[in-house]
């Protein structure tokens, strides 16, 4: 069979420093080592996914063995793209090409910028960073990620970043664009946003995938890629981006089943009230369905995708979905207790299973999608199913108050770093005395946005200067706190708060 039409033949492989290749060794398989060798990826271990590991033993995903399953359904869907037609294979060369080595390396990378304590720990760190520290792009897990592999990572060709190929680094972009460069472009309706603005009119976007002193080398890297629209992920983004939704919403429902959190009653109880009782709920206000009652925050979730997604959503395939997880997920998996036995662990291990062969093997590739969708997408019968799976995720177990609980405490150990930090590189007596890792980033990156000054302003007045300094430090401290796991981020602010009697195990290699 000729694979060389999904592959990448020109661009793409190019390295910002140019190095030696041994005979017959693959560059995006060097790319893939220096990933898995990076510390960065080996803390990932001990970072949360969503619900922390202390709480519920080893059978959670933590974000490292959910990255690595991320990568096999990446390279699953990437693999499959070489089976198609003829005409979607010369569609796929067409658009750059989708190589399974490139979705493996993104998808390995996709998580190295997730700061400890989960989704709210970014949350609070993106707060922390742009109230506290006055960043304007505060902090987001993906630019995170892409300033990991391109700045603060280290390789032996490059102090600055592990040198991938561009298409490597374009892969990474699910969100390629910086913050702020929406609040310039006209106002849209929902519906005509990428994934992850937001609001758009002139708001920041709520995602995004590069700082403003990666923001060149973002432009760089798509460059090679000219047949991707602006605001577009290539070929091998969409496809690492549809396995980390696919890996969230299957593998995320095994940890919540093998921990005793996902219940048969209350999802059996939504999901078939919404089903009995639609007609009703539709002829309800907004401001009338309730959180609390069966079958309200279905019928929401649907009135929200039936909204943005109008392009996709549909009524009739929504409700087949409600009824497909009704039937596998609670009267299948939920109505046998998870106890430990064999039976239990079957019986998750055939559902997962299941799930994760139908939705990887359920991909559609488009030659102009749509602006909230990408050239690769899951097709429209499993797109539906993952949103019903993400909302049972989300309802029962993301908004259930015991882990709000728990995640404030987190979140408040993030603030307290922020502002702790940031009050002793303020400190001109005893600056000279923090870790040497923050005073080497706060030099670098300075350094970083000297640069970018000189760029655009040309010769600098004093109060750009101090203001360069002030950005440096602040990103340093971010930098930092990103790169801790949860238990060095609640160490390491017991030092800072004077509540720990570990001073020297705590603060050994800060």
């Amino acid at each position: 069979m000729d694979y060389r039409n999904t592959t990448h033949q020109t661009g793409g492989r190019e390295r910002a420093i140019g190095e030696d290749s041994r005979p017959g060794e693959d560059e995006f398989r060097v790319d893939i080592e220096r990933i898995r060798f990076s510390p960065y990826f080996s803390r990932l271990s001990a970072v949360t996914q969503v619900i922390p590991q202390a709480g519920a033993g080893t059978v959670v995903h933590n974000r490292l063995t959910h990255s690595l399953k991320v990568s096999a359904v990446a390279r699953s869907i990437a693999i499959g793209l070489r089976n198609v037609d003829e005409p979607t294979r010369t569609l796929v060369a067409d658009l750059g090409g989708c190589d399974p080595v490139v979705v493996q390396a993104a998808a390995a990378a996709h998580d190295l910028g997730h700061p400890p304590f989960g989704h709210l720990g970014e949350q609070e760190l993106d707060r922390a960073a742009r109230q506290i520290l006055g960043l304007p792009d505060g902090f987001e897990g993906n630019a995170q990620s892409f300033r990991i592999l391109t700045a603060l990572d280290s390789c032996d060709a490059s102090p600055r970043g592990l040198n991938l190929t561009r298409a490597v680094r374009a892969a990474v972009l699910k969100y390629p664009w910086t913050r702020n460069e929406w609040r310039s472009l006209p106002a849209r309706s929902p519906e005509l946003l990428p994934r992850g603005v937001g609001l758009g009119d002139g708001n920041a976007a709520l995602k995004y995938s590069a700082y403003d002193i990666e923001a060149a080398e973002m432009r760089d890297v798509l460059s090679v890629f000219p047949q991707i629209a602006e605001h577009q992920q290539t070929l091998e983004c969409s496809v690492m981006d549809i396995a980390d939704d696919i890996a969230y919403a299957v593998h995320d429902l095994d940890d919540f089943y093998r921990a005793g959190v996902l219940q048969y009653s209350p999802v059996s109880a939504e999901l078939r009230h919404w089903l009995d009782s639609g007609a009703e709920l539709a002829r309800l206000d907004v401001c009338e369905l309730d959180q609390r009652l069966p079958g309200h925050g279905l019928e929401r979730t649907w009135r929200r995708v039936a909204a943005k997604d109008p392009w996709i959503a549909n009524a009739d395939a929504f409700r087949a979905s409600v009824q497909r997880v009704g039937h596998d997920l609670v009267e299948g998996l939920l109505s046998l207790p998870y106890d430990g036995g064999l039976d239990a662990d079957r019986a998750v291990t055939a559902f997962t299973r299941r799930w994760i062969d139908r939705l990887q093997a359920s991909i559609a590739v488009e030659k102009d999608p749509v602006i909230r969708s990408g050239h690769v997408r899951l097709a429209d019968e499993a797109w539906h199913d993952v949103v019903v799976l993400k909302f049972v995720h989300e309802r029962f177990v993301l908004e259930r108050s015991d882990l709000a609980l728990y995640q404030r405490g987190q979140t408040r150990i993030i603030r307290s770093l922020a502002e702790g930090l940031a009050a002793w590189l303020d400190d001109p007596q005893d600056a000279a005395r923090a870790p040497r890792r923050l005073l080497d980033s706060v030099e670098a990156a300075t350094g970083e946005y000297r640069q970018l000054y000189s760029e655009t302003s040309g010769p600098l007045p004093d109060s750009s200067r101090r203001e360069i300094e002030r950005l440096g430090r602040a990103r340093a401290i971010v930098d930092y706190i990103a790169s801790f796991t949860d238990a060095q981020a609640a160490s390491v602010n017991a030092l800072l708060t004077g509540t720990s009697e570990s001073i020297w195990e705590v603060g050994r290699g800060l």
